[in-house]
């Protein structure tokens, strides 16, 4: 499936709505369910919190709709506007949802506007109303690894049920932009480019300041090749390959032109999950999972005010990280009091609870990542892709102050050294041209924009005569291939002298959690003594081990769609061994 196919697919209902409204006929289909005077609403979950919306019928036609309450942030708020001025006018369905981590707040949109439309026609919104059931796999979480997890079981025939506490699928992978990193893969090799599974493994443990365990990396890293040939045979664009801090060599995979990976990937794999015949339910949230004879058989789920129970024969735990818990934060690395988070409000935690019955044990919980390059106050998250592709970050006078390729943790903690703890990412047109990413934070006016470095400076409130010297010792240094500060040649792609030029204010806060559940190479969760949990699996950020004291950009969706697809055949094989 194409980028984006799947979520037009879900406006295209909604927009052809809006197109009959704005050329004044009747919408289709209303002789059935004719539309009814007056104003509705729809709601919805955002990012943040419930999107309500309200539609104004008139006449049995459609007038207008507008955002009545959210509380999204100022990244995201545009992408509302855009869809309901959609809507209202042009009915349109081009890029109506593909601005840069604001999927979850632009799919809540459309679903809240065709709530409100379904009332308008007088259609009762059904909740479903589930009771006890029973499947073979149960996978809590439908974020990245919970849908490889249910593509993977569901093609090989296990009946398998996803519970999903949020109202879409997607998770923090929704938010993921970089890409996919993986090693000796057929489009490094397709493009010419040099790697190898042990550089990649030496690279990830050197990130993690070796506090990896070596075991699950090689794991992740042998096989991350086939992971990347799998997911393009579920339709996944992974043809363009970058390069993020930490890698040697170029192994980020993600969609041609640079587009952002996670949304991408999530409506292929929720499409390939369902294809499959896995079910996926929203807003049904567990609340543990269910102990047998030291077995783990089903979990307890609640939902719209209702409880039931899902017995199976094998639980994958796909839950995610706890960025968006800042007690739970705090309550193992207090020096992050304070700090805000990238992580979507779902990302609590609730995991760790559910295995203390089976003696789960939880690894390296105090490694809590802050990612360097986040708009202050908002959350918002600059992806790495763009320092990759050459920008540089200057302070307050205007100067350069580390190597703008070095890890995440070493980049955090030069920032928060400077005058005001933020800084500024500076990229010229060239830069923007190269990643599509960017046009997200163009669309959304986050960036500051100047055609010259004078007015740029001018803008920033930075001395001008400091920060034309730094771009100049710069466009030298690329040119040279020798920094000063240390940036490899390689890591130096553009010398930033074509206008226009730009510029955001970025800081360090809350961005991935590397400790977690404790789990094997067959991604089986193990005790305090290292014995696997019978029937109980998990993968994707809710484990620790993997990355160690630091994760390398791109490494997240790897050891997602690596573990999670692992998680699914481990549970595959235990069923096959035990039933």
């Amino acid at each position: 499936m194409k980028h984006g196919a799947a979520r037009n697919c879900i406006a295209a209902a909604v927009f052809a709505i809006a197109s009959a409204a704005a050329i004044g006929i009747m919408v289709p289909g209303t002789r059935k369910n004719p539309l009814q005077d007056g104003t509705f609403s729809g709601t919805a979950d955002g990012r943040d919190g419930p999107i309500e919306v309200s539609v104004t019928v008139k006449d049995g036609k459609i007038r207008y709709a507008k955002a009545e309450k959210e509380q999204e942030t100022d990244f995201a708020k545009p992408a509302i506007q855009e869809i309901i001025q959609k809507f209202n006018v042009s009915g349109q369905t081009s890029e109506a949802d593909i601005v840069s981590g604001a999927t979850i707040t632009s799919k809540a949109t459309i679903a809240a506007l065709q709530k409100a439309v379904n009332a308008a026609r007088g259609k009762t919104e059904k909740i479903a109303a589930y009771g006890d059931t029973s499947c073979d796999i149960v996978i809590i979480g439908a974020g990245g690894a919970g849908l490889v997890a249910a593509t993977e079981a569901a093609s090989k025939g296990a009946k398998t049920i996803i519970l999903e506490k949020m109202g879409i699928a997607g998770g923090n992978t929704n938010s993921a932009t970089g890409g996919l990193n993986a090693s000796e893969t057929s489009v490094q090799k397709k493009l010419g480019i040099e790697d190898s599974n042990e550089q990649f493994f030496q690279d990830t443990m050197k990130g993690g300041h070796n506090k990896n365990n070596p075991e699950l990396v090689h794991t992740m890293t042998e096989k991350s090749a086939e992971t990347v040939d799998w997911l393009i045979s579920l339709g996944a664009d992974l043809s363009d390959v970058g390069k993020m801090a930490g890698s040697t060599n170029r192994r980020t995979h993600r969609p041609q032109g640079g587009a952002a990976v996670g949304t991408h990937l999530v409506s292929v794999l929720e499409e390939a999950a369902k294809k499959a015949g896995a079910e996926i339910r929203y807003g049904s949230k567990v609340t543990d999972v269910i102990e047998k004879n030291g077995k783990a058989c089903g979990v307890t789920v609640s939902s719209h005010g209702s409880s039931y129970t899902v017995s199976a024969k094998a639980v994958i735990i796909a839950t995610g990280g706890f960025g968006a818990n800042p007690e739970m934060v705090v309550s193992y690395k207090s020096s992050l009091s304070g700090f805000g988070t990238t992580n979507h409000k779902g990302a609590t935690g609730d995991a760790f609870a559910w295995i203390q019955k089976f003696g789960g044990e939880l690894v390296q919980m105090d490694e809590i990542q802050t990612h360097p390059t986040v708009i202050p106050g908002n959350g918002t998250m600059i992806t790495e892709a763009v320092r990759g592709n050459g920008a540089i970050i200057v302070n307050r006078d205007g100067k350069r102050f580390c190597p703008e390729m070095a890890t995440r943790d070493v980049m955090s903690k030069a920032i928060l050294e400077q005058d005001g703890k933020t800084a500024f990412l500076v990229f010229d047109q060239d830069v923007r041209a190269s990643l599509k990413a960017i046009e997200g934070y163009v669309k959304s006016g986050l960036l500051t924009q100047a055609e010259s470095l004078a007015e740029l400076a001018q803008k920033l409130g930075i001395p001008e005569a400091a920060f034309e010297k730094t771009m100049a010792d710069y466009a030298e240094a690329q040119k040279s291939g020798n920094d000063p500060l240390g940036r490899k040649a390689s890591e130096m792609p553009r010398p930033l002298t074509t206008p226009p030029f730009y510029a955001v204010e970025i800081g360090p806060a809350i961005h991935h959690t590397m400790g977690g559940i404790a789990i094997s190479t067959e991604a089986q969760v193990l005790t305090s003594e290292g014995t696997p949990v019978p029937g109980l699996f998990a993968a994707g950020e809710v484990t620790g081990g993997i990355h160690g004291g630091n994760r390398l950009g791109g490494n997240a969706v790897a050891d997602i769609c690596i573990f999670g697809k692992i998680a699914a055949d481990s549970a595959l094989s235990y069923i096959q061994n035990s039933f």
